[in-house]
């Protein structure tokens, strides 16, 4: 549906919208499994899906526990990234990024056969999602923002 007046048009494309899930899908866990390996090649760690989906790893009092939260919260920026090249519009950055993380709980649900309880896990997810959202939505706008080019001829002095 075109409606006059309006600088982009809203046309409902599933294809578009289930590969960009798809896409942001592999930036999110791709992204993390190498902030992962990068972290724990500094703490001489092994790394293991475990950091990734089993969430009573994650907390305050473990080396191990804090180095993978802060994995995931280098990778909300990572995928931040993601959201500016790949989905491009300040408006649905909040839309794929929690997309994006209901995938990684219902993945974390099914890899551990339990609901996650922890609130450290929860408190972790907020925050991603928060500053995912936040940071590729002010990244987003930057680039809607700038000036659109009216004339392409070269400019002459007279």
């Amino acid at each position: 549906m075109i409606m006059a007046g309006q600088f982009r048009s809203y046309v409902w494309d599933p294809v578009l919208i289930i590969s960009q899930i798809s896409l942001m899908q592999f930036i999110f866990y791709s992204s993390l499994g190498l902030w992962i390996a990068a972290l724990d090649l500094l703490i001489h760690y092994s790394p293991s899906f475990d950091q990734i989906f089993h969430y009573e790893i994650l907390g305050f009092s473990s080396v191990h526990g804090r180095v993978t939260m802060v994995a995931f919260i280098l990778n909300s920026l990572t995928c931040s990234l993601g959201l500016l090249y790949f989905i491009r519009r300040g408006k649905q950055c909040l839309d794929f990024t929690v997309t994006v993380h209901l995938f990684h709980l219902l993945g974390c649900w099914i890899y551990n056969s339990q609901f996650p309880s922890t609130i450290t896990w929860w408190l972790l997810i907020v925050v991603c999602i928060g500053l995912m959202a936040v940071t590729g939505e002010y990244l987003c706008l930057r680039t809607e923002l700038n000036e659109i080019p009216l004339n392409s001829a070269p400019k002459s002095n007279v």
